[in-house]
């Protein structure tokens, strides 16, 4: 990836641009890489994108959870000094601006979820993966997209390197774990931060009712749909997705 990752202290980031802040969250198994389209389009329309490397396998197992990425995202709003920030998450990343937004509603000036956990997780499929079986990985990893050639042999090797080393892969389990616990069905009726739902037609990990029932439970939200599309819709479709984000951002007036 071109863009330079910063080192300062614990954080690990990208930044580019200079404005209003959208702070991109990744998923899982999502690198930083996976919001290319989203770092090339929005720094020219007067943002400043931000991308934390999240602390996903570096917590103490005991803090392996939805809760300690919201406290480490609040660390990093903190030591950048930033305030009316934007949060743009996919799955995990869509469910960390979820809890971090219900935690620190005065931070956040609006939130854009995509697959995003706190409802509903299918994303382990069948439980545990099989470790070791790589034509069983690729197929998992493919499932999350509705074209399988966007699952690439480098995006394949970096689940099946992740699920096959243990400290990993127990780690990936507690964040499953911990997503299912964090269900936000009871939090979101309170949550009046304007909300942005972008979901795929054909996401197999978070179906198309979890993203109606988002809407339903969110008081300030708005969905939109992306065809042919699964899990990773600034993967799938980044133009699309950049362009209702676009239209979204300039009706709010954000």
């Amino acid at each position: 990836m071109e863009e330079k990752i910063i080192s300062e202290g614990k954080y690990r980031y990208i930044e580019i641009g200079d404005g209003t802040p959208i702070i991109i969250l990744h998923g899982l198994m999502g690198g930083l890489s996976n919001f290319h389209g989203v770092m090339s389009h929005f720094p020219a329309k007067g943002y400043k994108v931000l991308v934390p490397e999240l602390p996903i396998y570096n917590m103490p197992l005991l803090k392996t959870n939805v809760k300690s990425f919201a406290k480490f995202l609040d660390g990093f709003i903190k030591h950048k000094g930033l305030k009316d920030v934007i949060l743009l998450g996919n799955s995990l990343g869509g469910h960390i601006g979820l809890l971090y937004t219900k935690l620190y509603p005065d931070t956040t000036k609006a939130l854009i979820i995509t697959g995003s956990s706190g409802l509903y997780e299918s994303a382990m499929g069948d439980g545990y993966p099989k470790r070791g079986d790589y034509e069983f990985i690729k197929k998992k990893a493919q499932d999350v997209f509705y074209d399988p050639a966007v699952a690439t042999k480098e995006i394949v090797d970096e689940v099946f390197a992740t699920v096959n080393d243990r400290i990993k892969l127990v780690k990936t389990l507690a964040i499953a774990k911990s997503a299912i616990r964090h269900n936000m069905s009871k939090d979101l009726p309170h949550m009046h931060t304007p909300t942005c739902i972008i979901w795929g037609k054909n996401d197999a990990v978070t179906p198309p009712n979890v993203a109606e029932e988002f809407q339903l439970l969110l008081p300030d939200s708005e969905l939109f749909w992306i065809d042919k599309c699964g899990h990773a819709p600034m993967m799938e479709h980044p133009l699309e997705f950049n362009s209702i984000l676009d239209q979204w951002l300039t009706k709010r007036n954000f």
